[in-house]
């Protein structure tokens, strides 16, 4: 990124430079070596200073866009893995409970994200999970199967 705006600020100084130290063939002094606020006109060495400057600020300004992207980008991927742990534990937890179409209710869970979570949670079958004797599955303890081993 670096490269591109100093060959790009670098492509637009040389187009200028005519302009910019007053070599434009006319007898007008060119618009870029003047100072407006003190009325005079810049030397060589003043007109690379400002260039240089220019480009730092052009430099730190990109730094910080770059920052930004990546902190978006970051929290984006942050945001996605706790979204998969949510549905996958949702999957496990409606499977665990007995209940019929933990596909559905993880669908519910993604489209309204915290919403739909909360309503998974209030309309769950409500109790303990217990471990099943002969699958060691989780199971709810007071179902009279266990949703994996259709065991009593």
């Amino acid at each position: 990124m670096r490269f591109l705006l100093t060959l790009t600020t670098f492509g637009f100084l040389t187009l200028m430079s005519p302009f910019i130290y007053g070599q434009t063939g006319s007898s007008e002094p060119g618009f870029g070596g003047f100072d407006l606020e003190n009325n005079q006109t810049l030397s060589p060495e003043e007109i690379a200073q400002q260039q240089k400057e220019a480009e730092e600020a052009a430099e730190q300004a990109c730094a910080v866009c770059g920052s930004s992207v990546a902190l978006i980008a970051g929290l984006s991927l942050v945001g996605l893995i706790l979204n998969i742990a949510i549905l996958v534990w949702v999957a496990r937890d409606a499977k665990n409970r007995s209940m019929d179409g933990a596909i559905l209710w993880m669908i519910l869970v993604m489209f309204l994200g915290l919403l739909g979570l909360i309503i998974y949670i209030l309309s769950r079958p409500q109790g303990a999970l217990g471990q099943c004797g002969t699958c060691q599955g989780k199971r709810l303890t007071t179902s009279a199967r266990c949703p994996h081993c259709q065991n009593p």
